[in-house]
């Protein structure tokens, strides 16, 4: 094992949020930082319909699950809907419907629009992250590309007074998708929660209100 994967296998065993994780049953400490963007923003309501863009391995979807469970809990009792999509597979996570494939394609979006049955989401919530090349430039167009999904998804899928939580990351699009989010949304905030790690570029754009 070189130097640098020992240092992040001690900082990643260490951290308080992998203990907090492992502790509460999640499957990632991500889970965390959507639990921190709820809070400060109240965004999730019994009864809700949430999408979740993106969801392997779930760790946001089993939050999500809680939330909408009348007790707080990880089974039974759900208030809400939880449709979860990836192009990866995910472990079942009790009363999530989980969807594997491509959003862009059709089939998917059919498989999806068949869950919907003719609702709308009241919240999307999107963790998706390109695999990055390195290459600032590439990169910069596969996270712009992504949050143009996102948004595109909302404004077909999404009630107008709803929200859409995305990952993004500062650098060289962060501005154009800042920007994308501005055109889509009568109200924006930025949230890097602290949870996030300090290292991380990443910071967290919430969108609500569709604009006409």
């Amino acid at each position: 094992m070189t130097k640098v994967n020992k240092a992040w296998l001690h900082s990643h065993i260490n951290d308080p949020y992998v203990k907090l994780a492992n502790k509460e049953g999640y499957r990632a400490r991500a889970a965390y930082k959507l639990k921190e963007i709820d809070e400060t923003l109240g965004l999730i309501k019994p009864g809700y319909l949430v999408v979740d863009l993106g969801c392997t391995p779930g760790a946001w979807s089993q939050y999500l699950r809680r939330r909408l469970s009348p007790d707080g809990a990880a089974a039974g009792e759900l208030n809400g809907t939880i449709i979860g999509l990836d192009i990866l597979p995910m472990e079942p996570i009790e009363g999530v419907h989980f969807i594997q494939g491509d959003f862009r394609e059709l089939e998917v979006l059919q498989q999806l629009e068949q869950k919907l049955a003719g609702r709308k989401a009241d919240l999307v919530v999107s963790d998706m992250a390109p695999n990055l090349s390195g290459i600032a430039s590439a990169d910069a167009a596969r996270i712009e590309h992504l949050i143009e999904l996102a948004i595109d998804f909302s404004q077909n899928h999404m009630k107008p007074q709803g929200a859409l939580v995305a990952k993004v990351f500062h650098g060289g699009s962060y501005n154009d998708v800042l920007n994308a989010f501005k055109s889509a949304f009568t109200v924006v905030k930025t949230l890097k929660p602290k949870s996030s790690r300090d290292r991380s570029s990443e910071t967290f754009l919430i969108g609500m209100g569709l604009r006409s």
